[in-house]
């Protein structure tokens, strides 16, 4: 019977990631007979997630696992370099790698924007079913089945460890994610921010608030702002976000969803207020 995992060191030097997967490919089983979106999805998930290994994290050796079980198919991507949310805080200069994480889930991000679009990691997070991210002591997990991300305390490690799985029954389609995300001319023009995460313990009042969590999203031209787990928010903050920056860019489209009837309120005042 075919071999249907695959477990490699590998040294961080002249490395290549389709290399690496043409040789788990002939070396298993493991995409024998694999339904063409899987193995796409997989092709795609894989590639990006290592390639981020090689070009960001400086680490000297990086571990991959792949495995198939009866009903799904994982692989993880290790290494012991600076660690995503460590790397991303210090290129970006933000506060804490909580911050970081915000910044990753925020969607069209990198550190390296010459090197690399950012969008490896969004689009990965869309195509699998779950995609798990472990630096320091947080684990930053999307989990596609229930629709929903999560970061938890984790114990600390050092690097990163990527872990990705996808059923292999799914029906779900690179091809559609990057349509769902993509404008017309294909580039990366569409991105939702998830906002109750960055409820660290607080409600969103103030302007600087705002200012935190719309940072960065003007190169996109589609913002869908998610409330759900969100009880309220200021007027400065609504008046920031749907009026202020609005304004500034007023060719970008700010939605939103799940907003129970106080927030809706606050985003309604001020808008009536800019008619006026």
């Amino acid at each position: 019977s075919p071999i249907l995992s695959a477990h490699k060191i590998l040294w961080n030097k002249a490395l290549s990631e389709d290399k690496v997967l043409d040789s788990i490919k002939s070396e298993t089983g493991i995409f024998l007979n694999l339904p063409k979106n899987i193995s796409g999805i997989l092709d795609y998930a894989f590639t990006e997630m290592l390639n981020n290994a090689i070009e960001h994290s400086k680490s000297k050796k990086i571990e991959v696992y792949f495995k198939r079980g009866k009903d799904d198919i994982n692989f993880k991507v290790i290494d012991w370099g600076i660690g995503i949310f460590k790397n991303i805080k210090k290129k970006k200069k933000l506060r804490s790698e909580l911050e970081a994480i915000q910044d990753l889930i925020k969607g069209k991000q990198t550190t390296a924007p010459k090197a690399h679009t950012g969008e490896g990691i969004f689009f990965t997070s869309k195509a699998g079913d779950t995609l798990v991210i472990h630096g320091s002591d947080k684990k930053l997990i999307f989990d596609n089945l229930i629709e929903d991300i999560f970061v938890k305390n984790s114990r600390r490690i050092a690097g990163t460890r990527i872990f990705f799985t996808v059923n292999i029954k799914s029906k779900r389609n690179l091809s559609l994610v990057f349509k769902m995300y993509s404008g017309d001319s294909f580039e990366f023009s569409k991105t939702k921010v998830i906002i109750k995460l960055f409820k660290i313990g607080v409600n969103y009042i103030s302007r600087s608030q705002a200012r935190r969590v719309i940072n960065g999203l003007d190169k996109f031209k589609n913002i869908i702002l998610d409330f759900k787990g969100v009880d309220t928010v200021g007027q400065a903050f609504a008046d920031e976000v749907f009026r202020v920056w609005q304004k500034r860019y007023p060719d970008i489209k700010i939605e939103y969803c799940n907003a129970n009837e106080n927030i809706e309120l606050m985003i309604k005042h001020v808008l009536r207020t800019e008619e006026v």
